[in-house]
């Protein structure tokens, strides 16, 4: 029993190491950050066996999880030529997704169970924000990075990077950091002081992300604003204070950066006026055709990178008209189809799509509880609105009309599943904390 014990620790408290240094490598060295990620879903799964702990597989939303990932290891079975191309090992990186799904539940059951771990955790995320932060003020005043970067050719501020992958990061772990802030201010500072200071902070932060030039992430950053005014209702004025001033905004940019300009208005206009035969247009196309004549058991994991290139698929939008023509041909294929929902339904069919919005679903659903609770102190309100951003950064993660990388492509994916994964644990506190009140007060 004690070598039990101290193998369990062991695996905890590296775990829980592994956890904290993993923001540091998803923004910098990804695959040091995929390693940690396995590393904790293993580390979990062991410390299962040993304590034999599966009490957390009774949760609907982990029910639906690997319901979905079941399905999808099924449709990934290779069978020859059946499906039509090689799948070149994709059953074995089926295998390898349920890590991702360990390593959610180890931050909700083990990992972040204590206070402090998560407070440690949000720590070294809001490190990671400002880090992006600075470097994109560095390159917007200077024209480099802190690395010695430049900006991107057409204007795009790319971070710490050399090129434009930032904004897309930055767009979610910014919201838990940004809405955090606010409410430290609002009960840090008396009015009307706190509201001006928190209203610079919403425009500081909506100026930086319009600088990014970068369409989805911005479009997604402003909606989680919008989304996380539903629980903070003493943001509200302020954020549509933000909303009006957007305009004004983008318009100043349009003298301080015209580069960035040109690629977040001029080139998105352009872009929308013939959305079907632009690049994100074909794709989007390509992605439905293959899944509507795969519908029920799709192509299998990573279908569209493997699959995308097979001329029976060659169809234009609409794909039913003979006279639509070849959808771009081969030269459009990239490794992902720009959308989950796309992914899912081309690699599981309908009935894996149906699974994962599901799973998604409940997701929501169990990341909403204890943020209609009405904080009473400072600290209350400064984790509530960090909840808060958490929701919010997993819902604009999976808004179906929106453009983003592989669901499971490191680092974003990365990021999603840390985020959610805190985002469990704090909900899983509550949920506990209120049932140990249910049983005090049967008691007395």
């Amino acid at each position: 029993m004690v070598k039990n014990k101290k193998i369990s620790d062991f695996f905890q408290y590296s775990s829980i190491g592994a956890t904290l240094i993993l923001p540091l490598f998803l923004t910098h060295f990804r695959g040091i950050a995929d390693g940690l990620i396995s590393y904790v879903a293993i580390c979990f799964i062991f410390d299962c066996l040993i304590h034999k702990e599966w009490e957390w597989t009774k949760q609907t939303w982990v029910m639906l999880m690997f319901a979905w990932w079941g399905w999808l290891l099924i449709c990934s079975i290779p069978f020859g030529s059946v499906a039509g191309y090689a799948t070149n090992g994709s059953f074995l990186q089926a295998i390898g997704v349920v890590r991702f799904l360990f390593f959610i539940i180890a931050m909700q059951q083990w990992v972040l169970r204590k206070a402090k771990y998560r407070r440690w955790l949000a720590y070294v995320i809001t490190f990671c924000v400002i880090y992006i932060l600075l470097n994109m003020l560095a390159q917007l005043t200077i024209g480099y990075n802190i690395l010695g970067m430049p900006r991107y050719f057409d204007g795009t501020l790319t971070g710490p990077y050399e090129h434009p992958r930032a904004a897309a990061p930055l767009s979610r772990i910014l919201l838990p950091v940004t809405l955090a802030s606010c409410a430290y201010l609002l009960w840090q500072c008396k009015k009307p002081r706190g509201q001006i200071y928190t209203l610079f902070c919403l425009l500081f932060v909506i100026g930086i992300m319009i600088l990014a030039g970068q369409r989805m992430p911005f479009v997604l950053f402003v909606f989680g604003l919008g989304i996380a005014t539903i629980w903070l209702k003493y943001l509200r004025v302020l954020a549509l204070a933000t909303l009006i001033a957007i305009p004004v905004l983008i318009l100043v940019t349009a003298f301080a950066s015209p580069e960035s300009f040109n690629h977040l208005v001029t080139h998105f206009i352009d872009q929308m006026s013939h959305f079907s035969t632009s690049p994100y247009g074909l794709v989007y196309v390509r992605a439905l055709v293959m899944g509507v004549m795969n519908p029920w058991a799709g192509l299998g994991y990573d279908a569209f990178k493997h699959a995308c290139g097979n001329p029976i698929y060659f169809y234009g939008w609409p794909f039913w008209d003979p006279s639509s023509g070849n959808g771009g041909g081969a030269i459009i294929c990239l490794t992902h189809p720009h959308n989950h929902y796309l992914q899912i339904f081309i690699d599981a069919g309908i009935p894996g799509l149906l699974l994962f919005i599901l799973f998604i679903g409940s997701l929501l659903v169990e990341l909403a509880k204890g943020l209609a609770v009405t904080a009473t102190t400072k600290n209350q309100a400064v984790q509530k609105a960090w909840c808060v951003g958490l929701f919010a950064a997993v819902f604009i993660h999976e808004w179906p009309l929106s453009s983003t990388s592989s669901f499971f492509n490191m680092p974003l994916g990365g990021w999603f599943f840390l985020l959610l994964g805190m985002g469990l644990a704090y909900s899983w506190d509550y949920q506990t904390t209120m049932k140990e009140r249910e049983h005090n007060n049967v008691r007395n």
